[in-house]
C-alpha cells in the first residue's frame, strides 16, 4: 500500500480496516444480544438453534444484505445458500427493526438498552413457556 498509494493510501487502508472490523462486531452484537446457550455439563453447551440469534423480517435488510437478517436459519443450516434462508419467526427472536436501524441503535447504548432489554426479557419468558 505504501509503495503504490503512499502514506495517504496506508492511512485510508487502516481506516477502512477499523470500519470493517467495527461493523462486523456491531452486527455480531446485534445478532446475538442477550441470548445464550445453556451449559449442559461443564464446558459443553447445547447445540446452536434458531433461538440463539435475532432475525429481522425487514425486506430492505434482507435484500441489501443477502438475507443476513435471517441469521437463525443460517446457524442451524450452515450449508444452505443465503438466498434460500427463511425467517424462523416462531423459533427465533425477531428484531424490532431492520438491520440498518439496529446497527445505528447499537451505537447509542441508552437507546439500545431501552428498546432491546424488554425484547430479551419477553423472549426469555416465551422460551420458558414453550419448553
Amino acid at each position: 500500500m505504501l509503495f503504490i498509494f503512499g502514506l495517504t493510501g496506508v492511512i485510508f487502508f487502516g481506516f477502512q480496516g477499523v470500519v470493517a472490523f467495527s461493523s462486523l462486531e456491531i452486527i455480531n452484537y446485534v445478532e446475538h444480544y442477550g441470548l445464550s446457550r445453556k451449559e449442559i455439563k461443564p464446558g459443553v453447551y447445547e447445540n446452536v438453534r434458531p433461538k440463539h440469534s435475532w432475525n429481522s423480517g425487514s425486506a430492505i435488510s434482507n435484500y441489501l444484505l443477502i438475507n443476513l437478517a435471517r441469521h437463525s436459519d443460517h446457524h442451524t443450516n450452515s450449508s444452505k445458500r443465503y438466498q434460500l434462508l427463511r425467517n424462523e419467526q416462531e423459533l427465533a427472536p425477531q428484531c424490532p427493526y431492520g438491520y440498518g436501524t439496529m446497527f445505528v441503535m447499537a451505537l447509542f447504548p441508552s437507546i439500545w438498552f431501552r428498546v432491546m432489554n424488554p425484547k430479551v426479557e419477553a423472549w426469555n419468558k416465551y422460551e420458558s413457556k414453550v419448553k
